[in-house]
């Protein structure tokens, strides 16, 4: 029974900062980053993080190491990183902006949901950073993008379509799930839950104009009327291209292919073009082999 952590870390320009977030991973070996994905332009990088959960003779969840190995990431990033300083085309409300625990192989969401409220109370209780919850983690399982809009996380505060510094009031208008209502602009706030698997895809528009593409961005997505469970953000990605980010609820009814071909409809009627979106982390049974291969290798090295 495995779980699977992603943390979305807001830096990838301070490699000293990344490897020290990488040597607080390496502390524990039971859990492994299978993955990590970093964008420039974003500032922005994510571990995808896996390990087992154990359980009492009744069946309850009683440990697992991804919560001892986030907690160690977290700080380092706190220490290493101060969101003030800190600049990108993608939104973020924290250092630690989200933390997202998945169920893989045989474990359930409640498992998912049981250790991200555990994160939630150490990183609110013991760093002193405020903690929104969501999903399965929230007693009447709020949504994620529910609680980002009630914070202003889609509104640029900077040149039109950047985000920078902390640009919320320093006192909290609602009171957080875990932590104190008082932020610190050095930290901001984190937001944390547990939901079924959801896919990443992104589609790259031959375009600068960024308004032409969140028009798109928001014809594609559920929220607009578009392809249902589909969720996305339309953003700067370079001096001369944007691109949709988009959040597949359910990629199993509604997936890449359909999205692509709904992004590259609709940009044809504007005269752009598109280029072939990617996924931004590989699907939870490739993480499962991947993880199991990591462990393998890891106990032959040690042995």
């Amino acid at each position: 029974m495995l779980l699977c952590c992603k943390l979305y870390i807001s830096e990838t320009r301070n490699n000293s900062a990344l490897e020290s977030i990488e040597r607080a991973a390496r502390l524990n070996p039971e859990t492994v980053i299978v993955n990590k994905f970093q964008d420039g332009v974003y500032n922005r990088v994510r571990f995808t993080l896996v390990s087992y959960v154990a359980h009492d003779s009744t069946g309850s969840p009683i440990y697992s190491p991804l919560q001892q190995t986030v907690l160690a990431m977290v700080g380092a990033a706190y220490e290493a990183i101060n969101l003030e300083l800190h600049s990108g085309a993608h939104p973020r409300l924290g250092v630690v902006d989200h933390i997202c625990f998945h169920p893989l192989a045989r474990a359930s969401l409640d498992e998912a949901a049981w250790l991200a409220k555990l994160v939630a109370a150490d990183i609110g209780n013991r760093l002193q950073v405020p903690v929104f919850l969501y999903e399965a983690a929230h007693p009447t399982g709020k949504a994620l993008d529910s609680i980002r809009r009630e914070m202003g996380y889609f509104r640029p505060n900077f040149m039109g379509n950047q985000w920078a510094g902390w640009a919320l009031p320093n006192v909290l208008p609602e009171k957080p799930d875990e932590g104190p209502t008082e932020v610190s602009p050095a930290r901001g706030i984190a937001i944390i839950g547990a939901s079924p698997w959801v896919a990443l895809y992104n589609v790259p528009i031959m375009s600068a104009d960024v308004s032409v593409t969140r028009r798109i961005a928001r014809m594609v997505s559920a929220r607009g009327g578009g392809l249902p469970t589909v969720q996305t953000l339309g953003l700067v990605h370079g001096e001369d291209s944007t691109e949709i980010a988009c959040m597949l609820l359910e990629p199993n009814q509604v997936g890449a292919d359909r999205v692509q071909h709904r992004v590259e409809m609709l940009a044809a009627q504007e005269g752009l073009d598109v280029e072939k979106g990617y996924f931004t982390d590989s699907s939870p049974e490739m993480i499962v082999e991947k993880y199991m291969k990591l462990v393998s290798d890891n106990s032959e090295h040690v042995g």
